[in-house]
């Protein structure tokens, strides 16, 4: 099989090489054409698109089911923190490097100020207002703080037996304050590198809460063979099932961009209500046709290798439920891991030790492996075939007919006296009035068509978001006012604690619950609706040519049967039908991305204030009634009536800031993305129309020129273009070639 680089390589020096013939020939006097200049644009423009190609693999699954052991054993060394915290979710990014170097790059202040904002909402012994206008930097600030964690009691710092997130969060950014004060910024991040000796020094930012709460991206450059190509990039991401939904929506703003996900289940586990529920989520994104399965193994956990088996077909015929006819490998991630390391602790040595010695296991394990590698390198480069080389390799064969019929042209045209070059440049400008009728049409269809798209996309979009006619936020909406607050489980916090204490408690239960609601049933519909959008425009916009492919044709079939009448070589190579290239492709050259998936529903001082008004109002009716020795009514009833219209105020400033967070995300989505995404594809399209049709436009003014040159001066002309000839006939036969080689690799 041809590899992906050999493949790449070859087409790079192709177009290279044309550049450079373009350019040999616009330095030889009286030779400059127009067309000459768009190809040497449109060789640089391949490229440098070339340059950015990368594929995205996402590696995804619960937590502690070992997805950083097994992307370790990918690059054969153990690069990743393994087992680090949940209070954050970074998604580390790996590829192959000449170096070893970690890039860092760490949130700016007005980030970590925000989010510890945010997570500040209705906390007691904290100012209403406490919270906004925070700056970590003010040591009052932090003082303040500080103090009002330390006062928080265990039902606040607990829930469902685990950390409050929110608590957790505000301890890890003071605690890791003091060590990264000195590399955060005010805006506009720089990365930070840690190269050579220094980075194992990554870790500790990946695998300390206190640490790790600051950053916002890791990149890791590996030296190794083990990966080919250093376009491939590999993501180890957080785990699907984190207490934190914000964790999950970042996942997904990742999976937005990549090419391939790879879900790594535990076999000491197996397939559990949280996988079928993630695998469900990415189903309704409409990415998981590009996906595989891997059963890491935990050796230790199985009698014998037929019980392993009936684990992996009853995982399998689950997977299935979701994803039909799943690829599933079983392997053993630390194993692989363990064998490709030079020097192991004597615990761990023991263990390879061990496992070696179970034949059967280790046997399956690297048969598993094999049969996983080849799939694996298999689907990265068929996919890079489809999406990048193909459309390429189709623009430079169109660059190389032209500039063969280009000097076939001009070759013929010396031999000619002043009255057959005239018949000769009368018939062409016949055929270049059709040809340039059809790209104008072609052109103005094309600007009508994206004005209709936008329109039809400002409606799409606007309806999707409305609460009225669409569904998305008339059910996040719905889901607010219909949730019903467990006010019998605050009973005995009223009895116990401050108010501001239940109410605290309150909020961050039900603020969890909208954000477990938006990260599962919301942002899968926002993805699956943008997918449909994005078929939508390339469906549309590559309509316009289709119409107009078979008017091309014809004209080109009549200009190359008067071109042979003529013994003129004609136009070969032109009969592809125009793609666009791949979106990634078209979003990573023009800097688009969708407005993050993962961005939170911003609160206010507001609810805590206005509900702490009401307490106090409450408070005043009792001590008034105490001093005019009315009847008291019982104080704990009283509060719960407190409570309960805290609850309904805060309902209400949900849905006011729910409805404030889509219509933000609606107009980002429509002008930052979507009518962004149109230009940038029809602006491609335009370039593919004009390369497609530049071979036909030759200047005939340079023609006619040529037929009054002295004789001397043709002859030199004629080597010229006889050099440039062979040199375009030796492309085009390259070009055949390897489109031969690309589909042989393919099948």
């Amino acid at each position: 099989m041809t590899t992906y680089d050999e493949l790449k390589n070859e087409l790079l020096q192709i177009s290279q090489e044309l550049s450079e013939l373009l350019s040999d020939a616009g330095a030889v006097p009286g030779m400059l054409d127009a067309s000459f200049g768009d190809w040497e644009k449109t060789c640089a423009e391949i490229r440098e698109q070339m340059s950015w190609e990368q594929i995205r693999v996402a590696v995804v699954g619960p937590i502690k089911s070992g997805k950083s052991t097994f992307v370790n054993s990918l690059f054969r060394g153990d690069y990743l923190k393994r087992g680090a915290g949940v209070v954050t979710s970074i998604v580390t990014r790996m590829s192959k490097g000449e170096a070893l170097q970690a890039e860092l790059w760490f949130k700016s202040y007005d980030e970590v100020n925000a989010d510890m904002a945010q997570a500040m909402a209705l906390l007691p012994s904290l100012n209403p207002s406490g919270s906004e206008g925070f700056d970590i930097r003010q040591d009052p600030a932090r003082r303040e703080l500080r103090a009002a964690l330390d006062n928080l009691s265990a039902d606040m710092l607990f829930s469902k037996d685990t950390r409050n997130l929110n608590s957790l969060l505000l301890d890890s950014y003071l605690k890791g304050y003091e060590r990264v004060k000195h590399i955060l910024s005010q805006k506009n991040p720089i990365p930070h590198r840690y190269e050579g000796a220094r980075f194992p020094e990554q870790k500790d930012f990946a695998g300390d809460d206190s640490l790790a709460v600051y950053l916002k991206d890791i990149r890791l450059e590996i030296n190794t063979d083990a990966i080919a190509d250093p376009h491939t990039e590999i993501a180890d991401c957080q785990g699907s099932d984190s207490p934190n939904p914000l964790h999950l929506a970042m996942i997904q703003d990742y999976l937005l961009h990549t090419h391939f996900i790879i879900y790594v289940i535990s076999s000491r586990i197996g397939l559990r209500q949280a996988d079928i529920k993630f695998l469900s989520i990415i189903r309704k994104m409409g990415i998981i046709d590009n996906i595989l399965f891997i059963i890491n193994v935990d050796f230790n956990e199985h009698e014998s290798l037929r019980d392993l088996q009936n684990l992996l077909e009853r995982i399998k015929a689950e997977i299935s439920l979701i994803k039909p006819d799943p690829e599933v490998y079983a392997l053993s991630a630390l194993f692989n891991l363990f064998r490709c390391q030079g020097a192991l602790s004597s615990k761990d040595g023991q263990k390879l030790e061990q496992w070696h010695a179970e034949v059967e296991f280790s046997g399956f394990s690297d048969q598993e492996t094999s049969r996983f590698e080849s799939a694996f390198r298999h689907k990265l480069e068929s996919e890079r075939y489809s999406l990048l080389l193909k459309n390429h390799l189709e623009r430079l064969d169109l660059i190389s007919s032209g500039v063969d019929h280009w000097t076939g042209l001009n070759f013929d045209m010396l031999s000619r006296d002043t009255d057959g070059a005239q018949e000769i440049i009368s018939k062409i400008r016949r055929h270049q009035k059709k040809m340039k009728q059809i790209r104008s049409v072609t052109e103005t269809t094309l600007d009508g068509t994206v004005k209709k798209i936008k329109a039809g996309l400002r409606t799409e979009i606007d309806r999707f978001f409305d609460d009225r006619s669409g569904q998305l936020l008339k059910d996040v909406l719905t889901y607010v006012r219909d949730y019903e607050a467990p006010l019998h489980k605050y009973e005995h916090s009223l009895e116990t604690s401050y108010f501001s204490s239940t109410l605290y408690l309150m909020f961050q239960e039900f603020k969890h619950a909208v954000d477990t609601f938006m990260a599962e049933t919301t942002n899968p519909e926002i993805v699956r609706f943008v997918r449909e959008r994005e078929q939508m425009i390339t469906e549309q916009l590559e309509s316009v040519t289709g119409p107009y492919d078979t008017m091309t044709e014809d004209a080109l079939a009549a200009y190359n049967q008067t071109m042979e009448r003529l013994g003129i070589p004609g136009i070969q190579g032109n009969a592809h039908r125009i793609r666009i290239p791949d979106i990634d492709l078209v979003q990573r050259t023009s800097g688009l991305r969708l407005p993050p998936l993962a961005a939170a529903v911003r609160f206010t001082a507001k609810m805590k204030t206005e509900a702490m008004a009401r307490f106090g109002l409450h408070s005043f009716v009792q001590m008034a009634r105490k001093l005019l020795r009315q009847p008291v009514h019982d104080d704990t009833e009283g509060k719960r009536a407190t409570l309960k219209n805290a609850v309904s105020q805060i309902k209400k400033e949900m849905e006011q800031s729910l409805i404030f967070h889509f219509k933000d995300y609606r107009e980002n989505m429509k002008f930052q993305y979507c009518f962004r995404l149109v230009d940038a594809l029809s602006a491609i399209l335009h370039d593919l129309l004009i390369d497609r049709f530049q071979a036909y436009l030759t200047d005939l003014s340079k023609l006619a020129e040529m037929v009054n040159h002295k004789q001397t001066d043709k002859e030199k002309l004629s080597e010229i273009l006889e050099g440039m000839a062979a040199v375009a006939k030796e492309i085009g036969g390259r070009i055949s070639a390897l489109r031969e080689k690309m589909e042989a690799s393919l099948s």
